[in-house]
């Protein structure tokens, strides 16, 4: 499935979930916002949400500073 991925188009496989997406994408250990559809998903739903064809995915590291 075809979905949008900060802005670039990018083949996913039917069902994969949005934790499984940080994995492949080796963000896991990062501080990250994810908004899909315009929609800010908390990390606590990453498990569970599972990405949809055409889903609209931006994902924003946290960067510290002083």
């Amino acid at each position: 499935m075809l979905v949008s991925l900060n802005g670039e188009q990018k083949e996913l496989a039917e069902g994969i979930k949005l934790s499984e997406l940080i994995d492949m994408l080796d963000l896991s250990h990062r501080r990250l916002a994810i908004e899909i559809n315009q929609e800010i998903v908390p990390k606590s739903q990453h498990a569970k949400y599972e990405i949809k064809p055409n889903d609209k995915i931006e994902i924003v590291h946290a960067i510290g500073g002083g």
